[in-house]
């Protein structure tokens, strides 16, 4: 099975909430997922996504920092 794309049940364990809260959610278009033959599916990478918007992070911020994007990020800062 592709691990790339989720199952509500799944999706409820990777969040640590009920199924039927999953659910709620997917129907009220508040976490991205789609509809394949009636059944929810969520792709993690979209949901990783949800996640950053949710806790404010952005994607560059949840990976890890290499010496590059430090200097780059240092630099839009105003540090040498």
């Amino acid at each position: 099975m592709n691990d790339d794309v989720l199952t509500i049940r799944e999706v409820a364990d990777y969040l640590k909430v009920n199924e039927k809260t999953v659910y709620s959610l997917a129907q009220k278009r508040r976490i991205p997922g789609f509809k394949v033959g009636g059944q929810w599916r969520f792709r993690r990478e979209d949901l990783d996504a949800w996640i950053g918007a949710q806790t404010g992070e952005t994607t560059a911020e949840a990976q890890p920092a290499t010496a590059e994007t430090g200097a780059r990020a240092s630099r839009r800062k105003g540090r040498p």
